[in-house]
């Protein structure tokens, strides 16, 4: 599919994200497995890249080597033409759950990467936590305690304290794979929005075909390890996106009807690598 220029391009004029490179990557387990060979990819500033395959691909680990959490074997990655590690400024992360401190209110869950980082005063750092909260809309759930929120809720301040940190490469493995269906679409506009407003570089680990094609610029399907990236698919979609319009549109059918044949077609030539079943959610 050829790029939509009101997409991507019309965000990358003022984006304020950071671009990456994954040159000719080597990583293997300390078992011996390898996971990835001679794997390369760049990712331009502002750019919202999504990343599906089967259960056992690397998705995860990918996402773990461009954060410094992984050293690779062999290869480089760099974020602004620096070497990558967990301490760089540029980085913020969102996982699977939201990791919150449960003796913590929300506010002070939010400041806390500001106060690891001495980030100015505890004034200071609350005011700014505040604007933050108030951006993923809980501005009045300041003063509870995670174990008096919702499961969406918890994201959402997850997804908060990550953004006050104000990073240009946002790392998301599966944030909202444990939501119900109306909570996770929610939570998928509101990260659109927050990303054009903010101007991040995305990298989003799904196994929701359709919740990638909905949310890229551009969607990476990775094959069976150690094969790396398989296909790749720019999504031509208008933003901003709605569920009902987006949704909707023919472009949008055509591209997760691609996926879904790209992704059957990988865990059909290497049925014996699968593991868990192929991990993946048709439309």
């Amino acid at each position: 599919m050829p790029e939509n220029p009101t997409s991507f391009a019309s965000r990358a004029g003022r984006a304020r994200g950071a671009a990456f490179a994954v040159e000719d990557l080597h990583f293997a387990y300390p078992t011996g497995q390898p996971v990835f060979r001679s794997l390369s990819l760049q990712a331009r500033a502002g750019e919202f890249i999504t990343l599906v395959g089967p259960s056992g691909c690397g998705k995860t680990t990918l996402v773990n080597l461009l954060s410094g959490f992984l050293a690779p074997g062999g290869g480089r990655i760099t974020i602004d033409s620096q070497p990558v590690s967990p301490e760089l400024p540029a980085l913020g992360y969102v996982f699977q759950s939201p990791q919150l401190f449960p003796w913590l209110d929300v506010l002070d869950n939010v400041c806390f990467g500001l106060r690891m980082r001495r980030n100015g005063d505890l004034s200071a750092c609350r005011q700014k936590a505040r604007q933050f909260l108030a951006l993923v809309g809980l501005e009045g759930a300041a003063g509870r305690h995670p174990h008096q929120l919702s499961g969406g809720m918890q994201q959402r301040v997850a997804l908060a304290r990550a953004l006050v940190l104000e990073p240009t490469l946002l790392l998301m493995d599966e944030p909202f794979a444990a939501l119900d269906a109306i909570t996770r679409a929610g939570l998928n506009d509101q990260l659109l929005r927050l990303a054009g407003e903010l101007g991040q570089t995305v990298v989003f680990i799904t196994h929701d075909v359709e919740e990638a094609v909905y949310l890229a610029d551009r969607v990476l399907v990775l094959g069976m390890a150690p094969d790396g990236i398989a296909c790749e698919l720019t999504i031509d979609l208008p933003r901003p996106r709605s569920q009902r319009a987006t949704r909707q549109h023919p472009r949008y059918a055509e591209a997760c009807t691609i996926l879904m044949e790209r992704i059957s077609a990988i865990i059909a030539s290497a049925p014996g690598r699968i593991l868990g079943g192929s991990g993946v959610q048709a439309p």
